[in-house]
């Protein structure tokens, strides 16, 4: 005779279906942005040889340019101390964490692929950090007006996800289908 199966068993096995499912989407967006902006940056850095092609112009609106972000976000908080990199990176990896845990509660596929491009933007910076003492940024968009030229920060493909990330998340917010009231 072999093993019972207990209904406790069954209600568990499809828990953890139902969960693993509604995490497939949120994981294939981290692990593909992840994968995308690692292999661009070591492809910039060590193929094209950006640093030592300096500013190398691909439209009018966007060159390819090596900065080195020792920061956060825009480039606040600028120290290239080993104890602030430190700092950083726990903050990095408990945001991680959180975001993790939010997308693993997550009730709207919108959600789950917004946190999972966020959790992987996130983790490739940290890479960067971790690997080079700096995150590697690379495009440069900007516009001339009146002949007065307009620059924005210079970014990567994990800077795009995690903005993607958080316009999608506001999106589901405010916009998205409406959670179901009880009675």
């Amino acid at each position: 005779m072999g093993p019972r199966v207990r209904g406790d068993d069954v209600a568990l096995c499809i828990t953890r279906h139902a969960m693993t499912s509604r995490l497939r989407p949120g994981i294939i967006a981290a692990v593909a942005v992840l994968a995308l902006d690692q292999a661009s940056k070591l492809w910039l850095l060590y193929v094209f040889d950006l640093p030592h092609r300096g500013a190398v112009k691909v439209t009018p609106f966007l060159d390819l340019v090596l900065a080195w972000n020792v920061g956060i976000s825009f480039g606040w908080f600028q120290s290239d101390n080993q104890a602030t990199q430190i700092i950083l990176m726990i903050i990095k990896a408990v945001a991680v964490v959180v975001l993790a845990i939010w997308m693993a509660r997550s009730r709207s596929l919108i959600a789950t692929v917004a946190l999972g491009l966020i959790i992987g933007g996130a983790i490739g910076n940290a890479i960067d950090r971790f690997a080079y003492g700096a995150v590697v940024d690379f495009a440069l968009f900007h516009l001339q007006i009146g002949g007065k030229t307009f620059n924005w920060y210079v970014f990567n493909l994990a800077d795009v996800a995690i903005v993607a990330g958080v316009a999608a998340l506001l999106y589901d917010s405010f916009l998205g289908v409406p959670a179901a009231k009880a009675p």
